[in-house]
């Protein structure tokens, strides 16, 4: 009789792997696990270990998985669900205090897209919230409690009013991409062609230098106050970056394969999107100097963030998912 024994990882958005490990699972006739009610493809299998993609039209929530012909061997999984979509989104999304949820549609390079930012309010219900920013890139939330969105084709951020009209905060920062803030309210700015930028006011400064990056520069700011960030190039592994206050750069001793979104939960762990073909997916650091744990599976992935009630979403370019 199969037996299922672990599932990993527990969480996980459509096309996204997961495997069951156990025993007696039936190679020869084992094409197919039922998902919910939906079947989904078995991509590898052999009597002790089974790999299955998530199909698409699973329903997000706790869903049950079974194998064929062992009815009462069930386990369970979490499904994104998917929160908002018809996106256009290179970086993290962002949460303000009321849990509303904030997104792009970034465009190709100079296009002003109709909507530059949606807020979305509930599953499925998103709402324009601001025009008129070419490329909207990277958000993040200021100590001000203002929305702030980099412009990677005007080399600029702007800060949003509650009521979607914004004004230019900071300019001539390169190719602006990644946001994020200190304790002391100095805002951080990567631009991706090797410099991050430490902003007090309107005047920038030099903070630190990395290598270039061929998408973005992702930042985010540790509990600790310690910068992170990802910046993809072309080689097979990337390495997440690690600046101490004084601009030091050092990097974590564990790479991925194209590392993007990064945030830091509730738990005051450290998360990073694996954008890496075959074993894409959120990477959890539970120890700096540790190899990660996949704990999302999914394809495509470029977001992460977090919101005040403990909620992860994260987001395809088109799509954004979220986990209660």
């Amino acid at each position: 009789m199969p037996t299922i024994t672990a599932v990993h990882p527990l969480r996980a958005v459509e096309g996204g792997r997961i495997t069951l490990l156990g025993s007696d699972f039936p190679v020869d006739t084992l094409t197919s696990l039922l998902v919910g009610d939906a079947p989904a493809r078995v991509t590898f299998a052999s009597p002790s270990r089974v790999v299955i993609a998530i199909p698409s039209d699973v329903e997000g929530g706790r869903i049950p998985m079974k194998v064929p012909g062992a009815p009462r061997e069930t386990t369970y999984v979490a499904i994104g669900t998917r929160w908002a979509t018809g996106l256009h989104q290179v970086d993290n999304p962002a949460f303000d205090r009321a849990g509303n949820l904030y997104v792009t549609y970034s465009g190709s390079r100079g296009q002003e897209a109709p909507v530059s930012i949606f807020r979305v309010i509930s599953r499925e219900t998103r709402e324009p919230f601001a025009h008129g920013i070419v490329n909207p890139t990277s958000l993040a939330f200021g100590p001000d409690g203002r929305l702030y969105v980099s412009s990677r084709f005007e080399g600029a951020v702007y800060r949003v009013n509650e009521d979607g009209s914004h004004e230019q905060a900071a300019s001539d920062l390169g190719v602006a991409c990644g946001i994020a803030f200190d304790a002391d309210g100095a805002m951080y700015v990567g631009d991706r062609s090797g410099t991050i930028f430490r902003l007090r006011g309107s005047e920038a400064q030099a903070f630190a230098t990395i290598p270039a990056s061929v998408a973005a520069f992702h930042l985010a700011m540790s509990p600790s106050q310690e910068l992170f960030v990802t910046a993809p190039t072309l080689n097979a592994y990337d390495y997440v970056y690690r600046i101490t206050r004084d601009g030091d750069v050092r990097t974590l001793p564990s790479p991925l394969g194209r590392p993007q979104g990064l945030a830091f939960g509730p738990d005051g762990h450290l998360y990073v999107v694996d954008a890496l073909s075959g074993c894409s997916g959120v990477y959890r650091f539970s120890a700096l100097d540790q190899e990660p744990e996949l704990v999302v599976a999914g394809v495509g992935l470029v977001g992460i963030a977090f919101g005040p009630s403990g909620e992860m979403v994260v987001t395809s370019a088109e799509t954004a998912y979220r986990f209660d």
